[in-house]
């Protein structure tokens, strides 16, 4: 059984709780992240939850999140829930918003509370989505995405619609080697 990291509000470990019993009415605050992924030529790989998943089924989201289990290195985390979700490894790990923390409330009243860093990569080859996490998925332009979610901010989670309006363009474009 997996477990979470539970944090303080100043974001420190306080602790650590089965993944199954955390997401509820009354989640406590916990260790999360997400990871944007971008290609060769700069486009953004968006996913759609699969039906099942407990909060947002069915929704447009970034390239994947997850969480770091105890004592696991948040960067480590993120490579086992790419292998894991999109069957890739990564290159070009490197943090977007370290400080990014939400509170969400799905529409079952299910409660999403995460100190939870935002990363970017690249995939080294094609995505192969894992059915239970990813029902579809496609690669966007960033701006377009940005247009979309401030469109209609309902077809999106809200952690991703409050990522991209604090992401600068700029900042957020895809990373590349340095070759």
């Amino acid at each position: 059984m997996d477990h979470v990291v539970l944090v303080s509000d100043a974001g420190e470990p306080i602790g650590t709780a089965p993944k199954a019993d955390v997401h509820g009415l009354a989640t406590p605050l916990h260790l999360a992240f997400s990871c944007y992924l971008y290609d060769d030529a700069g486009r953004l790989l968006v996913t759609r939850r699969a039906l099942t998943k407990r909060t947002w089924p069915g929704v447009w989201t970034n390239s994947f999140c997850g969480h770091p289990r105890p004592d696991e290195p948040t960067d480590d985390a993120v490579r086992r829930h790419a292998r894991r979700e999109l069957g890739v490894e990564l290159t070009d790990l490197a943090p977007l918003l370290p400080d990014f923390r939400y509170r969400a409330v799905d529409p079952s009243g299910v409660v999403e509370n995460e100190v939870c860093p935002v990363f970017r990569a690249r995939p080294l080859g094609d995505p192969d989505p894992a059915p239970d996490e990813v029902l579809e998925h496609a690669w966007v332009a960033p701006a377009d995405l940005a247009r979309a979610a401030r469109l209609a901010p309902w077809a999106f989670s809200p952690w991703l619609v409050r990522q991209l309006a604090e992401l600068d363009p700029a900042v957020a474009g895809p990373a590349r080697s340095a070759a």
